[in-house]
């Protein structure tokens, strides 16, 4: 497992594999159970920081691959366009994943 992480923070995969694979694919997947994690505790009766708690757990995951599509975008070959898009829509995911 550290291996892939230490290559997606140093930017050494492939953007399309970082943005789409990484953020996108199983970013927003572990973002949307752990919200749904969150919820149903607290529903089941957990106290309301234990249910933020769970519900904050994928903001490190979210700043891993933040770091990692912007530094694969800095060494991304083809046309620059593809690389500012990838770094404002991730940042903007992270956002969005995070407070939604």
């Amino acid at each position: 497992m550290r291996r892939w992480t230490g290559r997606l923070w140093r930017g050494e995969l492939p953007l399309v594999q970082a943005f789409w694979e990484y953020a996108i694919g199983y970013g927003t997947l572990l973002h949307i159970a752990m919200t749904g994690i969150a919820y149903g505790a607290y529903v089941a009766g957990a106290p309301l920081w234990a249910a933020a708690v769970l519900y904050l757990l994928p903001a490190p995951y979210a700043l891993l691959v933040t770091v990692g599509v912007w530094r694969s975008a800095g060494s991304y070959r083809g046309p620059q366009h593809w690389a500012q898009a990838a770094r404002a829509s991730v940042v903007v995911w992270a956002i969005l994943a995070t407070v939604l």
